[in-house]
């Protein structure tokens, strides 16, 4: 697969198979669609030594209200025993750290150090631009409508979205 922003699938098999009943299943879609987004962004993260996974987890945890592992694990669809190896890897490269929360001493909170912030904001930029790849074929409000329809299918009908304009 090519990382310019071509589609998922080849032109050669998208001429035999663009109008065929797959071709038209939501979710076989949305996975092509997750699958080359994900090569592209491991692709893109490259230089700095993440994956989308781990990516993903730094994003989360320069939130300002930290997870668990376990709430970690739950967000990205991952196996608690993947998390706590993708926990261990940034905690070994000093990104993210494990602190007591002090409400329950029981759990774990991950944490974005300061080199963690300082590469997540690196990878952000890298990220953009993979996103940027994935979505050119979209017009701008093409691309909204789809993040805020998968937004909606993630989170729930939400009282408020809010769009890429509103955030910059």
């Amino acid at each position: 697969m090519v990382d310019d922003g071509s589609p998922a699938v080849p032109a050669e098999l998208a001429d035999r198979f663009a109008s065929a009943a797959l071709a038209h299943d939501v979710e076989f879609l949305a996975v092509k669609a997750f699958a080359a987004g994900t090569r592209r962004l491991n692709h893109a993260l490259r230089p700095l030594d993440l994956r989308a996974r781990s990516y993903a987890l730094l994003a989360t945890a320069c939130e300002p209200h930290p997870l668990t592992q376990r709430e970690l694990a739950t967000l990205l669809e991952l196996d608690p025993s993947q998390i706590v190896a993708l926990v261990d890897e940034l905690v070994a490269r000093g990104l993210v750290t494990r602190d007591t929360d002090e409400r329950d001493r029981r759990r774990r909170l991950v944490r974005a150090s300061a080199e963690g912030r300082r590469v997540h904001a690196e990878a952000a930029a890298l990220a953009a631009a993979a996103e940027e790849a994935s979505l050119a074929p979209l017009s701008p409000d093409e691309r909204e409508a789809l993040r805020a329809l998968l937004r909606t299918l993630v989170f729930g009908p939400q009282p408020s979205t809010t769009t890429t304009a509103e955030r910059a």
